[in-house]
């Protein structure tokens, strides 16, 4: 997951006499928006700064990065955050290029949607105050995004703790099915503090009626990533069963419980564990991202993947600094990825590669500072599953494993977790959609048509993901950001050739061709023109088709 943050505005001087003009000399609009996106640049390295010293206080005893101190970082960026909201109410774009009005429209919505004291994703509330039936929206989301570190970071199982990441893993590849059960309970207490016992006013359902209102006066995630696709909410629906669907009748066969279903897709990660233990992980990324032309040591990107008490939940990738011209010179980005691996194997492996993914195309921004941002999140996160999806490839196996799965069993690998996604995305939409139903309901419907799971209503292990009750809808970006990944993996095939084990051509090809600009046009206009075409849903069904026809091991 991307975490972005930034803002801007611009200002115009009051009109003035042509004497007064002349004696005072007003800037130019052009040379007030370069100062004032100076100042944007300023902001957002403060704003860096901050998350990578409160994200690891282990890490950084001194509160300071880059020879300054915590509170000074702090105090840049309320000085600056004060000057670019107060001079954003003054500005008229009307006499300004489309590509400055462009520039300012995005740094106003930046600074709008900024705070006053920004911090990493590590957790500011805490699990029980989600129980509190008053909290308001932000402060209830804040607590049940605490239970997934209290919690979900700490699964007792077998007299020790288990983190939910390496259970997943560990579900894999556990022979026998009465452990993968008593793992899979071990997530109930996680899924009682999130759900109670499925009442009407549990934490979540009250969390997503209040989400779904929110949503009613402002665009959700869910009408962001359509608008990104160029369809309708209600069409995003519709392809995301139609994807579904597709997966439906590719694994046609007898059902399994959900402790089991990550067993029964898991061959591949079980052959290839021993291959891909935790200290492998990292070095297996850098290879193949220097194969694929971008060294990532050399760049200097930062990496916190050591488990500890406290860490966010999820994995994700932020800015340290953005890149920018210093005295006509480029000072490149520093990006920073977050994660907590405790055991290595193909699960995590994918999920490094993927975080890296962010981090490469950070690095790839070349651009005026109101454009250094990555684009829709739709977008962002389906860049990151590029090159991540190779890793369950033979071909990327044999030469950076020295073995590899069948393919059959490493795609079965691969699309069981891309449509889980989608089975969360789907469940993410129809719960904004209808706030007043039973979560647990419609996830035992969705997964038990979709994905063959045998129905268990009374378990709300629909909560495995911390976007559900950290920001509503955000599900959607991985569930339909399949179809953008499959389309761009296409895409480059055709027109480079397959990268699945490297091509020191892929990172400079696609730099040019898709990174660089950042937000300099709308995501939506950048895809069309990379693809050729709209975005379609026709090379993820189509894959999905190519494991219906492979055979079954």
């Amino acid at each position: 997951m991307n975490r972005r943050g930034s803002l801007l505005l611009l200002a115009i001087l009051p009109s003035l006499s042509a004497p007064a003009l002349a004696e005072t000399s007003a800037p130019s609009p052009a040379s007030l928006l370069t100062r004032l996106e100076a100042a944007y640049a300023d902001f957002n390295d403060a704003q860096g700064a901050i998350s990578l010293i409160d994200s690891d206080p282990e890490g950084y005893p001194d509160r300071s990065w880059a020879d300054r101190s915590r509170d000074t970082w702090q105090q840049l960026y309320a000085a600056k955050r004060a000057e670019l909201a107060r001079e954003l109410g003054k500005l008229s774009v009307r006499d300004l290029a489309p590509t400055e009005v462009r520039a300012v429209h995005l740094m106003r919505a930046a600074v709008a949607e900024s705070t006053a004291s920004p911090d990493s994703l590590a957790p500011v509330g805490h699990c029980q105050d989600a129980g509190q039936a008053r909290l308001a929206l932000q402060p209830l989301q804040q607590a049940l995004y605490a239970c997934f570190a209290e919690l979900g970071n700490n699964l007792e199982f077998e007299h020790a703790k288990v983190t939910r990441v390496a259970a997943f893993e560990l579900l894999t590849r556990m022979e026998e099915p009465e452990r993968r059960k008593a793992l899979f309970m071990a997530f109930v207490p996680l899924w009682q503090a999130l759900n109670g016992a499925d009442e009407v006013h549990s934490p979540y359902r009250r969390m997503v009626r209040m989400a779904a209102a929110d949503a009613q006066k402002k665009a959700s995630p869910v009408d962001a990533a359509a608008r990104t696709l160029g369809i309708s909410s209600a069409e995003s629906e519709r392809w995301l069963e139609r994807i579904l669907d597709a997966w439906r009748e590719a694994t046609r066969g007898s059902t399994a419980e959900p402790w089991d279903y990550r067993f029964r897709a898991g061959a591949a990660e079980r052959q290839l564990a021993a291959a891909i233990p935790r200290e492998a992980l990292q070095p297996l990324n850098e290879r193949y991202y220097r194969d694929l032309g971008l060294d990532l040591a050399t760049a200097g990107v930062i990496y916190d993947l050591q488990p500890r008490a406290g860490k966010a939940p999820l994995a994700y990738t932020d800015y340290v600094r953005r890149g920018r011209f210093v005295n006509g010179t480029w000072r490149p980005t520093i990006a920073r990825v977050s994660a907590s691996y405790a055991h290595g194997g193909l699960g995590p492996l994918n999920e490094l590669v993927h975080e890296n993914g962010h981090a490469a195309h950070m690095l790839a921004l070349r651009t005026r500072p109101a454009f250094m941002d990555l684009g829709d999140a739709i977008f962002y996160e389906a860049f990151a599953d590029v090159p991540s999806w190779s890793v369950y490839e033979p071909a990327w196996q044999h030469k950076y494993l020295g073995q590899s799965a069948s393919e059959p069993d490493s795609l079965r690998a691969l699309y069981s977790g891309v449509v889980l996604d989608v089975a969360w995305a789907l469940f993410d939409l129809r719960m904004l959609h209808n706030p007043t139903a039973d979560p647990n309901a419609v996830w035992s419907g969705i997964a038990s048509h979709y994905l063959h799971i045998t129905p268990h209503p009374e378990l709300a292990w629909w909560a495995m993901r911390v976007q559900l009750v950290h920001k509503p809808g955000y599900m959607v970006n991985y569930g339909l950001g399949a179809v953008i990944t499959a389309d761009i993996r296409q895409r480059i095939v055709q027109q480079l050739g397959p990268f699945q084990s490297g091509d020191p051509r892929w990172y400079g090809w696609l730099s040019e061709r898709l990174l660089q600009s950042g937000e300099a046009q709308d995501t939506g206009q950048l895809l069309r023109q990379f693809l050729g075409r709209p975005v379609s849903p026709e090379a993820l069904t189509t894959q999905l088709q190519r494991l219906a026809a492979a055979p079954r091991s």
